[in-house]
């Protein structure tokens, strides 16, 4: 018993980030604070390329990944976020806006000026608004941050663009592809930027895996070697919970079920790895109340690569991915966001079976942020920013709208018993 009575006062009731609140315990963000998120932005439109446009997949190196450039506050106009939605999901969110340099939060809306007040006043928020709408039409309000269940998504994020505020919405970004779609061509039309809120995609060691995965050396000691062709990843994340009366997660017709909800980690981490969508997938569920508990995939991806994932809402606590080469293979135990009080980590085993931990320390969410950010000031300080060839949000735009795709083929798999081709 007191060992169990340890793990519990360890227990991290955000298992895995931004959108894991199924305890409903209260949010602690002490152990978030003091992180200076690290944005590079210069004045001259060279610099600005460099820093925000320039894709990550061009900047791949065989070097250890170098700081970046502060942001100097002279260099940035603070970007005001208005919350909508008041569940146990925008807690911790609060905190990371309220705690990343160049981000303030001015005013967070709920369907009810109770609850909104009630938030407000707990969070140190100045404005308390009834109504979701009355909140996007305000001028203190530079971004939008989406945090209602998955079914409103669509509706608010294309709302939020034609006011003229950029957002940041929660993951999964919609219920459906169309409507991924939709939105992402209305922040387009508008020219507004968005990003879903999947926090572990700006996390450092992700950078470290685009970079493993594009042919770079995985330095360890002195044994430098490399993963060589990408042949099998497989995933997983899982936690073993008893939802709370009237949690969404439950409703079918809200986005429910651990598909939209844990899914959406398990494959856009294959999704990542192999930088776009599977040639076949084929899914099988354990259903629930009308919602999916527990689904696991069989996907075969371009270049003869395999892969297969598991999430679930029945199952213990899982984060977990492998990348398999064939030379080596990364294996990560805690992806989605590391375990408490430990930095994030992960394993390179080699063929010969030597095993080389790594460990890599920042604050994903303050980089997620930073990132909106600093696209924000980039193409406010340069228009034509926009009719770039490759901006940077392009390769994030991808990833969402891919992900979304994978989980509707296997929801479509799942519901006929047939494999679905992409």
């Amino acid at each position: 018993m007191a060992g169990l009575a340890r793990w519990k006062t360890k227990f991290d009731p955000f298992p895995f980030g931004e959108m894991s609140d199924q305890t409903g315990g209260a949010d602690c963000p002490g152990d978030r604070l003091g992180f200076r998120p690290r944005i590079p932005l210069k004045k001259e439109r060279r610099s600005l390329w460099n820093a925000f446009i320039q894709p990550i997949s061009s900047r791949v190196t065989t070097e250890p990944l170098q700081p970046e450039t502060t942001l100097t506050d002279d260099e940035r106009r603070p970007i005001r976020f208005g919350i909508l939605g008041t569940g146990r999901i925008t807690r911790r969110l609060v905190a990371d806006l309220q705690s990343t340099a160049g981000a303030s939060v001015t005013a967070i809306a709920s369907r009810t000026s109770e609850r909104a007040r009630w938030y407000a006043d707990s969070y140190g928020i100045a404005n308390a608004v009834s109504g979701y709408a009355e909140l996007i039409a305000r001028d203190d309000v530079d971004a939008v941050y989406v945090a209602l269940p998955p079914s409103l998504h669509a509706e608010w994020m294309i709302a939020s663009a034609a006011a003229g505020k950029h957002v940041l919405c929660e993951k999964p970004l919609a219920t459906t592809s169309q409507a991924t779609q939709e939105m992402s061509d209305a922040c387009a039309k508008a020219r507004v930027h968005w990003l879903d809120a999947t926090a572990w995609l700006h996390h450092d060691r992700t950078d470290m895996f685009r970079q493993w995965l594009s042919g770079a050396t995985v330095p360890q000691g002195e044994a430098d070697f490399r993963l060589g062709s990408l042949r099998h990843v497989s995933s997983a994340v899982s936690f073993f919970n008893p939802f709370q009366s009237g949690d969404h997660r439950q409703d079918a017709a809200l986005g429910g079920g651990c598909l939209l909800d844990l899914g959406w980690y398990a494959a856009g981490i294959l999704r990542l790895a192999n930088d776009g969508l599977p040639l076949t997938v084929n899914a099988q569920s354990v259903m629930r109340g009308g919602v999916p508990y527990r689904v696991t995939a069989i996907m075969n991806f371009p270049n003869d690569v395999s892969a297969t994932m598991s999430c679930a809402f029945d199952t213990a606590t899982r984060k977990w991915f492998e990348i398999a080469g064939e030379e080596a293979s990364i294996v990560c135990d805690d992806f989605t966001r590391p375990w408490p009080d430990k930095p994030a980590r992960g394993w390179v085993h080699e063929a010969s079976g030597k095993v080389h931990p790594f460990s890599c320390e920042c604050h994903q969410e303050h980089n997620m942020i930073s990132r909106l950010i600093g696209w924000i000031n980039a193409t406010e300080q340069d228009e034509q920013l926009w009719d770039s060839p490759s901006p940077p949000w392009e390769s994030y735009h991808r990833q969402a709208l891919e992900t979304q795709r994978m989980l509707e083929a296997m929801e479509t798999s799942m519901t006929t018993g047939q494999t679905v081709t992409l």
